[in-house]
């Protein structure tokens, strides 16, 4: 046998092994893709639906919405299994410690909107409309103080815990949407400036989740695109302004906000 042809059987019979276990492992990773199903709703009112109506009796104080972008989205693609413990005023330890229970090793699909409760966006905005302007404008200085300092942690222990409970899944992490239209049509209510106030904080916290979204692996989504020219004060707000019947939908979007904001903003990033 020539030294070119002995070259090069060794090669070969030294490649078999090697050939023969990556063909294994893409045997084996094939089926764990296809186990990955089913998808699972975490978070706060803005997934739960709170504003949209049609609230599960089961969900009690969560205010789960059959027009919750979660809940359109899984009968639109009849995914199965679907989980939704996604709750009104749920904060990233309420999340940690409430609602990963449903992730498992086989969860496909996770979606997750979280980090305004934790900012105390309600107080914000009860300040903002019972306080006047000023009072406005130091709130939500104080709130984006948090979401610099302590809300990065907060989402870094949440989201780690995610990636644990559910390895294979795709992690959609959807953002929040402006609540004002400056110079709006709106006679009343907050200035100008506080709603611009309100608006930075809002640009504020979708900064610090797109960035710990990243350094995760997971897929910001962002929804102020889809919701400019309906925020509060526009023609056609798809958000609650403030109601003293129903306080705990003012700010929320509504159906429409849900069918038209949300659902297009995760359909694209799922």
């Amino acid at each position: 046998m020539s030294p070119s042809r002995f070259a090069v059987r060794a090669s070969s019979l030294l490649l078999a092994p090697a050939l023969a276990l990556a063909s294994s492992a893409a045997a084996t990773a094939v089926p764990h893709q296809r186990a990955a199903r089913g998808y699972v709703a975490l978070g706060d009112s803005y997934s739960a639906g709170v504003g949209a109506g049609d609230y599960i009796g089961s969900s009690h104080t969560c205010l789960r919405s059959t027009r919750s972008f979660p809940a359109l989205w899984a009968a639109a693609h009849k995914s199965s299994p679907f989980s939704f413990p996604a709750c009104n005023g749920a904060r990233t330890t309420d999340v940690l410690s409430g609602q990963l229970g449903a992730l498992g090793p086989r969860t496909g699909l996770v979606s997750i909107t979280v980090g305004g409760s934790d900012a105390g966006f309600g107080e914000v905005m009860t300040t903002c409309v019972l306080r006047g302007t000023k009072a406005c404008v130091t709130a939500t200085a104080e709130a984006r103080t948090y979401m610099e300092t302590t809300l990065p942690g907060d989402l870094d222990r949440l989201y780690s815990a995610i990636r644990r409970k559910a390895p294979a899944a795709h992690v959609v992490v959807l953002g929040y949407p402006h609540l004002y239209k400056l110079r709006g049509s709106c006679a009343g209510g907050l200035s100008d400036t506080a709603r611009g106030a309100v608006n930075t904080s809002v640009n504020r916290l979708n900064t610090v989740i797109a960035k710990r979204v990243a350094d995760h692996g997971f897929t910001f989504a962002d929804v102020r695109p889809a919701f400019t020219g309906h925020e509060i004060c526009s023609g056609s707000p798809w958000i609650r302004s403030v109601s003293l019947l129903a306080y705990v939908e003012s700010y929320h979007p509504t159906a429409v906000g849900q069918t038209h904001g949300y659902l297009p903003a995760f359909d694209h990033a799922s």
